[in-house]
């Protein structure tokens, strides 16, 4: 059986399913690895990094044995002439095979609102940004909820060209079109313009956040064959964990119920039936088993009704702090807590966050809008279980209020922040924007992303991209809101440009002495010199001279024997 190396859900068109049930595929996203950070039985947070660094994969398995249709499993269970159960059960628990089949069967009368979701992707080509890369299909899965909307994963239709709906018993395919992607929670929202489409289906209902053992019932197309498939398990952990497409830290689901390439934006249902997550990545590691994850409603609520309010994704905030655990007594005791008080030490503040305004390094968070955090971080969840503080954070929308209260030199202040979306020095995705280029004398520049480091050096970036480059990705703030990170990213070779060939993914750091805050500032000042040299000042202590006239007249011949339309992207001709 073939190995299928993906890290998300989405089942690529040209898949071919051999004897044994498995499939191969050449496609190769190269999609950023990631884990769910581990969470101990009392709730101790191993990690309180924003999403970044090496991590271990999050990728997708083939399950050998999909069932096909809902009737074929409810026979293994139930008796359907008198609806009683079989006296017949091969192994494990009698109660857990009940639960299972129970679940199972109340989520049948739903699985007509589920859909196929095709879907022909485009993506930009990060090393060559005037480009875009050979075109592809995929397929994944989605469901219908109410007001006439889909819902699906946003990796499902990244970078989508067209997107195509086919209903459960139906050889029609609709044309859908996208209403929002939400990158950071992996969710996307389409409608379809033909009334037929929504003739004769119900749109699912959502139910509550499931608790420990409850039974969950994932239900999509997956790869392995064309139709329906459902899958039984329960839930076995409910945390924070990071998202594979952008690594933000949200609430999530993990189950033991196989989730598999083309699972993706599936509904997974509890025992009445109801909506209790989306099927959206699944952990591939030598030391585990049939483990997958679920996008929970809270999650999937708060994007809806993000896109109701507002009209459209503004994101999730965060606040823009780093922070330290405070569980050493001397420690605590330096900063002068008291002995009942429990909070975190922020160590750096984002200087683009708005509590930079009143949040220092050193203060104590010792609670969130009335919640008390204790010293690891972790505030009450439910029953039993503790869960980090960012979950309070995530509940809130962007643009809203929240009072932090913090102990700062013995004595305990309380302030109201404004809380806003994430601004990354090293953004981990572009929103579907095509990459940023300007070009002069044939050294290319460009913006670096996370993308751009995965099409540079492959999805083991962590390891191969430029160790200098790393230290921004993982430690660099933004000074401010339109910073980037520009860089060489490579030198398309003329006379012009003689000994300066092997220069490649450079920082930039200024432009006849003047530093560069972003692309765009560099583009206006190149194309603006008046001086008879353009010098780069680059990393390394490197540095970069051409003539100036010389290096503007030889532009346009090197755009021209390279098919280059244009020497900057569109979004800097603004």
């Amino acid at each position: 059986m073939g190995d299928l190396k993906r890290k998300r859900g989405r089942k690529p068109k040209n898949a071919v399913s051999d004897s044994g049930g498995g499939a191969e595929t050449a496609m190769d996203e190269g999609v950023v690895s990631a884990n769910p950070i581990e969470t101990a039985a009392n709730g101790d947070t191993q990690t309180h990094r924003r999403g970044r660094g090496r991590l271990r994969k999050v990728e997708e398995v083939v399950d050998r044995d999909i069932a096909a249709s809902p009737e074929r499993r409810g026979h293994r269970f139930a008796d359907h002439n008198n609806g009683e159960l079989t006296a017949t059960v091969l192994s494990g628990d009698l109660r857990h095979v009940v639960e299972l089949a129970t679940a199972a069967a109340k989520a049948a009368p739903s699985m007509d609102a589920v859909v196929k979701v095709f879907c022909v992707h485009t993506d930009p080509n990060f090393s060559l940004p005037w480009q875009r890369k050979r075109q592809y299909s995929s397929s994944s899965s989605g469901f219908i909820i109410s007001g006439k909307r889909v819902l699906t994963n946003a990796h499902s239709v990244e970078h989508h060209t067209q997107v195509k709906l086919k209903k459960r018993g139906s050889d029609t395919k609709y044309l859908a079109t996208v209403l929002s992607i939400g990158t950071e929670c992996d969710i996307a929202m389409l409608t379809v313009n033909d009334d037929e489409f929504w003739e004769g289906v119900s749109p699912l209902e959502f139910g509550d956040l499931p608790a420990l053992q409850d039974a969950v019932t994932v239900v999509g197309y997956p790869i392995g064959g064309d139709t329906i498939s459902v899958t039984s398990g329960v839930v076995s952990r409910i945390e924070i964990l990071s998202y594979v497409h952008v690594s933000t830290e949200l609430l999530g689901l993990q189950i033991d119920a196989a989730i598999n390439s083309g699972n993706s934006g599936g509904p997974a249902f509890n025992d009445k039936g109801k909506c209790v997550g989306i099927a959206f990545q699944s952990l591939k590691h030598e030391d585990a088993e049939n483990i997958g994850y679920v996008i929970p409603t809270p999650v999937i609520m708060h994007f809806i009704q993000d896109y109701e309010k507002n009209g459209a994704y503004t994101g999730f905030p965060v606040i823009g702090v780093e922070w330290q655990k405070m569980e050493n007594p001397d420690l605590r005791q330096s900063v002068g807590m008291a002995h009942n008080q429990k909070g975190v030490r922020i160590r750096r503040v984002e200087p683009t966050a708005p509590e930079s305004n009143v949040l220092k390094p050193s203060d104590v968070i010792l609670s969130f809008d009335g919640v008390d955090i204790a010293n690891d971080g972790t505030v009450p969840f439910r029953h039993g279980e503790r869960i980090g503080f960012s979950y309070l954070v995530s509940q809130k929308y962007t643009g809203d209020d929240a009072r932090v209260k913090v102990l700062r030199k013995s004595k305990t202040l309380e302030f109201k922040i404004k809380l806003n979306a994430h601004k990354r020095l090293i953004p981990a995705h572009i929103k579907g924007k095509p990459p940023s280029y300007y070009i002069v004398g044939g050294f290319v520049f460009t913006a670096v992303s996370v993308p751009y480091l995965r099409s540079e050096y492959g999805k083991d970036y962590e390891f191969d991209a430029p160790v200098k480059l790393l230290d921004k990705l993982l430690h660099a703030m933004a000074q401010s809101i339109d910073e980037q990170l520009v860089v060489v990213s490579q030198v398309l070779v003329a006379d012009i440009n003689i000994g300066y060939e092997e220069l490649v993914n450079t920082q930039v750091l200024a432009f006849n002495g003047k530093p560069i805050k972003n692309l765009k500032s560099l583009a206006n000042m190149a194309e603006a010199c008046k001086e008879e040299y353009m010098k780069f000042d680059l990393d390394y202590d490197q540095i970069v001279v051409l003539q100036t006239k010389n290096a503007k007249a030889a532009t346009s011949d090197i755009l021209a024997m390279h098919c280059i339309p244009s020497a900057m992207s569109d979004d800097l001709k603004t």
